[in-house]
């Protein structure tokens, strides 16, 4: 029997909103941290998956911590898929069962044809999480501010008197705690072990409580950049690649100092209980393979977790600066630098940001 028109078009409405909502559904949600680094990404890992395998990328920004995919989890209703995370939140998630494992066995070979355990960079890999990027803490300054002296190391970071002006810091315990105790004089080698103590921790609260009143804190890496910008600070803390950025390509005088850098990794992990596990580890795969590391650190100074990516790295892919000076991992860069301690941030980091907390309510 033949439908009249008009309830032909109304199922034809209803069918094709159905195909709609279900290609919606079939699309990825991969969660970053946003600006110069989610673009990066887009242009590495999204843009080239969905011309290969056809899913759509839904990208969304967070500021990082756990407390959304902890909701998402425990309520059952999970709508993001892969997460960019830091080390600290791989090994705490994973513990508590926030996200699925991945095995290692299940990622590409290196372009070298080595397998992912032998390609990785040590500590790139872990339970349930891996590694794309080695990125770094580091402070910046605007080179148009200073015509005199300009701050080479940690030390002029806390000193308000030889460079007055407010300083910009992230709001939170990681990296400041580090960067107080090293500029107390504590050895960069020696910075946590002095950190697991009471003593430690007391000394460094009280090095920042020497700068809190010249401290501006900041919370997503877009602000430190416009910070500077802005003028509402001298120095800043900041991800070294958001500076970069507004370097090359926004043309801004920003200078980088690396003394004391914190370098990290940030690493892919799938939300525990996503309806799209199998395209989520399809996804991690593929953008953690050899080339794609690469790509990504054409577009922005983060370096590869692969060392088979490491050889492909040229020139930015607009500018056309060569991008190895800017990497953290560069040896000019690196000679200071320290690796955050993830076994220890994911053991006291509640404890130590409660506290950080209730200093800066004080």
């Amino acid at each position: 029997m033949k439908l009249p028109i008009k309830s032909s078009a109304v199922i034809f409405s209803l069918l094709t909103f159905g195909a709609g909502s279900a290609l919606a559904a079939d699309a990825l949600t991969v969660v970053s941290w946003g600006g110069a680094y989610t673009k990066s990404q887009l242009e590495a890992y999204h843009k080239p998956y969905t011309a290969k395998f056809g899913t759509k990328i839904q990208s969304e920004d967070y500021n990082g911590g756990l407390a959304e995919v902890r909701a998402q989890v425990e309520s059952g209703k999970v709508t993001w898929d892969v997460i960019d995370v830091e080390v600290s939140d791989a090994v705490r998630g994973c513990d508590d069962g926030l996200f699925e494992t991945i095995s290692s066995k299940s990622l590409p070979k290196g372009a070298n044809g080595v397998t992912a355990e032998k390609d990785f960079i040590p500590g790139a890999l872990t339970e349930c999480a891996v590694g794309s990027i080695v990125w770094s803490t580091i402070y910046a300054y605007d080179a148009d501010k200073y015509s005199g002296s300009k701050p080479t190391s940690l030390n002029d970071f806390f000193d308000v008197k030889k460079f007055p002006g407010k300083r910009g810091l992230r709001k939170g315990a990681k990296v400041n705690l580090e960067w107080a105790l090293m500029a107390d004089g504590v050895s960069h080698n020696e910075v946590y072990k002095v950190l697991e103590t009471k003593a430690g921790q007391d000394r460094a609260f009280a090095k920042l409580s020497s700068i809190k009143d010249h401290v501006l804190w900041w919370e997503a890496g877009a602000q430190p950049p416009q910070m500077l910008a802005d003028g509402e600070v001298v120095m800043t803390s900041a991800y070294n690649g958001r500076i970069f950025n507004a370097a090359v390509q926004e043309k801004k005088n920003f200078e980088i100092v690396w003394d004391k850098q914190l370098f990290d990794f940030d690493l892919f992990a799938i939300i525990k209980g996503t309806p799209r596990l199998n395209e989520a580890k399809r996804f991690v795969g593929f953008a953690t393979a050899t080339e794609q590391l690469a790509n990504q650190a054409s577009w922005i100074s983060y370096g590869p977790t692969r060392k088979s990516s490491i050889k492909l790295i040229s020139t930015h892919a607009t500018s056309g600066v060569k991008m190895m000076p800017h990497m953290p991992t560069a040896p000019n860069n690196f000679k200071t630098a320290v690796l955050a301690n993830a076994e220890f941030w994911a053991d006291n980091g509640d404890e130590l940001n409660e506290r950080f907390n209730s200093w800066l309510a004080k």
